[in-house]
Parts: C-alpha cells; sequence; structure tokens
C-alpha cells in the first residue's frame, strides 16, 4: 500500500470541529480530481472540541483519511512533523485545517512538481480578512529575517507547500527541538520555487496564532537560521565599553585641567543603569543560545500519540547516535 501512495496530505490541526466538515468535502472533492491515489493524515494537536471525533468518523468510512492523535498540545510545527514521519507518499502537501489555504491550488503545486521541483512554496500574494497591523507586522518580520537568515527564506510563505519524498526523509533526518520548518526546508536545498495565491479569509473559528505564538515562531526563525543576534550582543558590548572608555577620559580631563567637576551621584546612577541595562540585555541573547542547547541536550521524544486511525505504523525521529571514546 505505501508504494502505490502518490499524493499525501498533511494537515494539523487544534479545535476546528467549525471548519472540518467543509474541510473534508473540499478534500474529497480534491482527491477525486488528482490522477493517483492519496492519503490524508489528519494530525489532532490536543483539541479539546469534538474535531478528533468529527475525523474519525471520516476515516472509518474512507480509508484514504488517517488520524493521529498527540497525547497533548505539542506546538503547529511539532504536529505537522508528526505527519511528515507517518506519510508514504511521492508528493506530500502541508496545509492548514482552516481552509485558508485553499485546496484548489494543491492542482498548481503539483504541475510545478511535474516539471521537476522538489519544493514548491504557497506565496500568499493577497490576505484577506486579516488586520493591517498583522500584514505590516509579518512584511516586516519577513524583510529582516531575509537579512539575518543564512539561507534564503521566501517572504509571506507559511507552511503551505508540496515537497518531494526524498526531502521529507531529508527533514525526517534533522530531529531538531525547537522546529522552524519554513527554514528546515529552505535550509535543504533540492530545486524550489514559488506558486502565489490569494489567501481568503478564516471560514469560522478563531486563528490558532495569536500574538503570543507568533512572537515565539518568530524568535525561532531568527535564534533558529541566524547568529546575527549573538554578533549584535557582541557589538553593543564594544561600543558600550569604549563608550565608558571615553567617558572617563572625559572626566580624568575634567577633573586635571579644570576645577568644574562637580561631584554628584545622578550622572553615576544613569552610567551604571545603562551599563547594568546593556549587561542584563546582552545577557539574554547568549541565554536564548544556551536554552536551545540546554533543550537539544536533553533528547526528548519531540510527541507522544494517543490514538491513530488508519496508521500502521509513525517513524520516530532518528535516535541520538552513541559516540565511543577510547
Amino acid at each position: 500500500m505505501k508504494t502505490q501512495v502518490t499524493y499525501s496530505f498533511v494537515i494539523p490541526f487544534m479545535n476546528e470541529e467549525d471548519v472540518l466538515d467543509a474541510l473534508l468535502t473540499r478534500m474529497t472533492d480534491l482527491m477525486s480530481a488528482l490522477d493517483g491515489p492519496c492519503e490524508v493524515i489528519f494530525v489532532d494537536d490536543g483539541s479539546r472540541d469534538t474535531g478528533a471525533a468529527i475525523i474519525a468518523a471520516a476515516a472509518r468510512r474512507d480509508p484514504r483519511i488517517k488520524l493521529i492523535r498527540l497525547s497533548r498540545n505539542f506546538g503547529h510545527q511539532i504536529a505537522v512533523t508528526a505527519g511528515l514521519n507517518t506519510v508514504c507518499g511521492k508528493a506530500v502537501i502541508i496545509m492548514d485545517a482552516d481552509l485558508q489555504d485553499p485546496p484548489e491550488v494543491v492542482h498548481e503545486l503539483i504541475a510545478q512538481w511535474k516539471d521537476g521541483y522538489e519544493i514548491v512554496h504557497a506565496q500568499r500574494r493577497t490576505r484577506e480578512g486579516e488586520t493591517r497591523f498583522k500584514k505590516v507586522s509579518a512584511n516586516l518580520y519577513y524583510r529582516v529575517l531575509a537579512r539575518l537568515s543564512s539561507v534564503d527564506i521566501p517572504r509571506n510563505v507559511g507552511d503551505f507547500r508540496l515537497v518531494d519524498a526524498k526531502v521529507v526523509k531529508a527533514i525526517r533526518s534533522m530531529p531538531e527541538r525547537d522546529r522552524y520548518l519554513r527554514g528546515m526546508f529552505a535550509w535543504v536545498g533540492y530545486r524550489q520555487t514559488i506558486v502565489q495565491f490569494d489567501r481568503p479569509q478564516r471560514l469560522a473559528g478563531e486563528t490558532k496564532y495569536p500574538l503570543k505564538k507568533m512572537l515565539r515562531l518568530a524568535m525561532d526563525g531568527v535564534i533558529g537560521f541566524s547568529d546575527a543576534p549573538l554578533r549584535l550582543a557582541l557589538w553593543l558590548g564594544m561600543i558600550v565599553s569604549l563608550s565608558a572608555m571615553a567617558y572617563g577620559v572625559y572626566i580624568f580631563a575634567v577633573a586635571f585641567f579644570t576645577d568644574g567637576l562637580v561631584a554628584g551621584w545622578a550622572s553615576t546612577i544613569v552610567i551604571l543603569s545603562f551599563l547594568s541595562g546593556m549587561n542584563l540585555l546582552i545577557s539574554g541573547v547568549i541565554g536564548l543560545y544556551v536554552g536551545r542547547i540546554h533543550n537539544e541536550s536533553k533528547e526528548r521524544p519531540l510527541y507522544f500519540i494517543s490514538e491513530s486511525i488508519g496508521v500502521t505504523e509513525v517513524a520516530q525521529m532518528p535516535q541520538p547516535r552513541l559516540v565511543s571514546h577510547g
């Protein structure tokens, strides 16, 4: 059965009961229109509504639909990873469950894949139903990330994309815990292209990416694919140190050549506060990277699965290699 699947879909969801019926209808129509056998891996990332029951009922009616339920909410990127560890198709399409990634765009992604591209990104040309703040902040973030990142991460691209089976194999070999899949897909290389689409507004329900999660994802992208914050901390420390030395020379000159030096605590407090703040800032930046190292060193599994339907085996991330000394 595994060798017969041509197209695999990975769709993570959490508390999306209001849109799942419409999504299932459009996915069924899409699979019927494709030119090869399909499978759809729905990954329940700790839903508290009836979404898992809706998918489970659909999976019992249609063997092409499969369900993986994670033991708790591990996060969107981990849920996508669980799906990637399960698929067996020659082409894998990742998309969200809220129908802001229109299933009909998949035809264009597949056309590019058949032309020889191994990663096809779906780039948002327009973003309906989003606030001006979100559009401006997202555009600014992608510009900053493009300048800081060591790899070329496409702008205005989410997780909606098609990847070849060889790319999935490459991603499976990357076991990092703080995952930023958009950067990881750009980092692995291969032939990549972009298909633009107009992103509709959410059909129902609420976004699962509030400001806090958006900031966390943005931080994962910057820290995971750039050492610019560390270099910035180094330069800030150097600038502050040189400024302090210059100010010390000035104080010495005033004390030696004039009688205008007035003893006071105000300037001392300002300087100490400034230097202390810079010290905390630099220590915080370094701490972020040290925290990443600590998180990786624990080597915990990325996720646990509480239930699955239609899935016989879910591949786990590669086990850490034991290094022999001596």
